[in-house]
């Protein structure tokens, strides 16, 4: 009896596969062949992305050069002075006030002027009754840059002048003098004293328009000065104005702290923090219109290269590639042409925004959200537009997509 006789199964169609690596250099290969097809995508990309950098960067320009404005106007300036005390006399500060008030952390500047007993005048026939209402102030070599204040004409106090016999005069201090350049002199503290420069108006501190201002050596060593402050001049980081404020007192006096008296929040500043929120909201939706019209110009670059190449999908579809690696092939390509776009709009956008700026006098300022995103979305957006049509030729049968192509 011969023993029945087994069948053996014809094996089907061997299913391809693909290593990481190959999928990887197989996604490259539309790039590297299609070179122009691949540029002129990264190219709409580039644009798309650049267009939001753009009106972001320019938009975030125009707040920080406004605000910047509104700094140099005074709305970050505190001033510390000694107030009345139980008697309703003042009470003057301590020696180590400014010392102290400049270490508080929020403070990026701080200056002084410090009280004389010394009188200006003229010349040495004028009575010493008639003072002109005028007074002779110590000030820090630092006092113009604190309060952005600017000369009229002549120069101001460096290290070699605060020991001599010159002075500074303020705007209405020098039109009663009756000095109108420097090199002229004027009887000082009973000396005469060389006038080296004329300050300008200033609204920030309007009662140095009428002082002569001399260096703080010199005003301790002959004027009478006793080293102490007679006004302090606090420059604080705009967003801590408030909480610098509520610790100026007790820091500049701790003994006395109710007996300090500190400037109380200028409109500047409430202005100040209006136009940052209502700025930064028109920020945020530029951004969001900008992400959204680049995000749909880039869907719309990605859908059309890929469209056009259904004929090649039909084609490896035939050879027996798997729907999978063909939309993992585009789904590399895709982000490939993202990440190439984003960057180079990135580049474009922020050369953008620094070339206005630069023009208009601005500071560049290009938010860091839109540098993380605008990349960020690009790769996204393209993987998304790329996938979806690469999924559907993938599912049609291969001779549907090549009688498409």
């Amino acid at each position: 009896m011969t023993p029945p006789t087994t069948r053996r199964k014809t094996p089907g169609p061997r299913r391809t596969r693909l290593r990481p690596m190959d999928m990887l250099r197989l996604g490259m290969i539309g790039p590297r062949t299609r070179r122009m097809r691949s540029a002129l995508s990264a190219l709409g990309i580039s644009l798309g992305i650049a267009a939001v950098i753009a009106v972001t960067g320019i938009s975030a320009s125009n707040q920080a050069h406004l605000l910047e404005r509104l700094d140099q106007l005074g709305s970050n300036l505190i001033t510390v002075a000694p107030g009345n005390g139980a008697d309703q006399k003042p009470v003057p500060l301590p020696s180590t006030a400014e010392k102290m008030l400049a270490n508080i952390a929020p403070v990026q500047q701080v200056t002084a002027t410090g009280a004389t007993k010394a009188q200006v005048y003229r010349n040495d026939l004028v009575p010493a009754q008639q003072t002109g209402s005028l007074t002779v102030l110590a000030a820090r070599l630092n006092l113009l840059d604190v309060l952005h204040a600017t000369l009229r004409n002549g120069n101001w106090l460096d290290k070699a002048d605060e020991n001599l016999p010159v002075t500074v005069l303020g705007d209405q201090a020098a039109l009663r003098l009756g000095v109108t350049a420097p090199g002229e002199r004027v009887w000082l503290g009973g000396q005469w004293f060389a006038v080296t420069g004329i300050l300008a108006p200033n609204e920030l501190a309007p009662e140095l328009g009428t002082t002569a201002l001399v260096g703080w050596p010199k005003a301790t060593a002959d004027l009478g000065a006793d080293g102490t402050a007679a006004m302090v001049y606090l420059r604080a980081h705009p967003e801590r104005v408030p909480d610098v404020q509520a610790v100026a007192g007790a820091t500049a006096d701790p003994a006395n702290p109710s007996t300090v008296a500190v400037s109380r929040p200028s409109d500047l500043y409430t202005a100040r923090a209006e136009t940052k929120n209502s700025l930064t909201g028109l920020v945020l939706a530029l951004a969001a219109v900008a992400l959204l019209v680049g995000g749909v110009g880039i869907a719309n670059t990605m859908v059309v290269g890929v469209m056009e190449r259904r004929g090649e999908v039909g084609l490896r579809r035939a050879l027996g590639a798997r729907s999978g690696q063909i939309a993992v092939q585009f789904l590399i390509e895709a982000v490939l042409m993202g990440f190439i776009g984003g960057i180079g709009g990135l580049l474009v956008g922020g050369l953008t925004v620094y070339g206005y700026a630069l023009a208009q006098g601005w500071p560049a300022a290009v938010p860091l959200y839109t540098v993380v995103a605008g990349p960020l979305v690009s790769v996204l957006v393209a993987a998304i537009a790329g996938i979806y049509p690469a999924l559907r030729a993938a599912r049609v049968s291969p001779t549907d997509a090549l009688r498409s192509a």
